[in-house]
């Protein structure tokens, strides 16, 4: 098997599970209790908070432990709209391409009165300051951009995002679950006053992430019931999960030089030989994008049965996120980059981890060729274009 859908998850690390084993095993007591069992529980939870805390330039007591980016996402915009809404603010600023953590939280912000502002999204895959500048008014209470795309690996310019919230006094919420351990974060430098990571994606555990937000922002819990989490989100807390999290975000830090210039070299090759496919498009910038992402469509393609023929060629893939594998409607990151409805549902997104090989790459080229090939013959649409008969979309 070839594995290149790492941003939909990743391999847990051996520091990880071993860093997870004592805290089921042996010291598995509830932090919250008041006896020395217990406590130890506690003691390894605040050294994990604020190790993780290190490893984005944050302080411990800004850390908040969540179940993924999805909690996150939904505590960090429902937290701020709130406090926005106290001041007569009800304007939010974000994007056409969020992840649908992000997107389906503001929709249902505008069903409780909330004026959401989408950006559009530059041919490139990227979002500048300067449009946020323009954007930016005095009732808008947030701003939530992206740091990396999940699609198209396009890395935002979220330091001169915030430095433009900063200076308008808004609060500012980046989505870093694709970022965080493969992209070096200072939530202080890059002025980010609350930011979401998610361990599955750097080879932590699943169902465990965690939210930054500023000391000073007021957190609302999404979850009630007891005091945990210093009262911001109610329930036991995973101490084994936690513990796993910052053994795999320090130890992807630990190695994120030299498994960027391994990935990097790898993206290269992957890009240029998918490049050679007629009639095919790279969608992202090809500089200013993630390590390992690689995203492509092919103009006479359906996305669903090119994953399937490379599915029985032992290669594990996707057409866009994994979280939206299930829907028929083609990708509203293609879409929001101006790729035609047609070409979007030829997309394929492949991402490359540290694990992987040249000789991996080279096999993925060519079956990702011969499938184009082989689907391309079998559409009575393609070869209406090939004779002549219709245009192509993709030069």
């Amino acid at each position: 098997m070839i594995y290149a859908d790492h941003a939909a998850t990743t391999k847990m690390s051996r520091a990880a599970i071993e860093a997870m084993h004592p805290y089921m095993e042996e010291l598995w007591g509830n932090p919250s209790s008041l006896y020395g069992f217990g406590q130890k529980a506690a003691e390894a939870l605040s050294a994990a908070r604020a190790r993780i805390a290190g490893c984005i330039g944050a302080s411990p007591e800004e850390i908040y432990f969540t179940s993924g980016g999805s909690e996150s996402d939904n505590q960090a915009l429902r937290s701020a709209v709130a406090a926005g809404e106290r001041k007569g603010k009800k304007h939010i600023l974000s994007s056409a391409f969020e992840h649908h953590a992000v997107l389906h939280t503001l929709r249902q912000l505008e069903k409780q009165g909330f004026e959401v502002e989408l950006l559009p999204v530059h041919e490139n895959g990227m979002i500048y300051p300067e449009q946020v500048a323009d954007a930016i008014r005095a009732d808008t209470c947030l701003v939530t951009i992206m740091y990396a795309n999940n699609e198209i690996g396009s890395v935002m310019p979220v330091a001169g995002i915030g430095e433009v919230c900063r200076k308008k006094g808004v609060p500012f919420h980046t989505d870093a679950v694709q970022a965080v351990g493969h992209l070096a974060v200072d939530v202080r430098a890059q002025n980010v006053d609350m930011l979401s990571m998610s361990a599955h994606k750097f080879q932590g555990p699943k169902g465990i992430g965690a939210l930054y937000v500023k000391k000073g922002i007021p957190l609302l819990p999404l979850i009630e019931g007891g005091a945990q989490e210093r009262g911001r989100r109610a329930g036991t807390e995973n101490v084994p999960a936690v513990m796993g999290m910052a053994a795999a975000l320090e130890e992807s830090l630990a190695h994120l030089k030299e498994n960027t210039e391994k990935l990097f070299a790898l993206r290269t090759k992957l890009i240029d030989g998918l490049s050679r496919i007629p009639h095919s498009v790279l969608n992202g910038d090809r500089k200013n994008r993630l390590p390992g992402n690689v995203s492509f469509c092919f103009e006479g393609v359906e996305g669903e049965s090119l994953l399937l023929l490379l599915d029985e060629r032992g290669i594990c893939a996707s057409s866009g996120s994994a979280c939206t594998s299930g829907s028929l409607e083609p990708s509203h990151v293609l879409l929001a980059i101006g790729r035609p409805h047609e070409v979007a549902h030829g997309s394929l997104r492949l991402t490359l981890g540290a694990e992987n090989t040249e000789e991996e790459v080279r096999q993925i080229m060519g079956a990702v060729s011969e499938a184009v090939d082989y689907l391309r013959a079998m559409s009575p649409l393609w070869k209406d274009k090939a004779c002549g008969k219709k245009e192509f979309l993709l030069n």
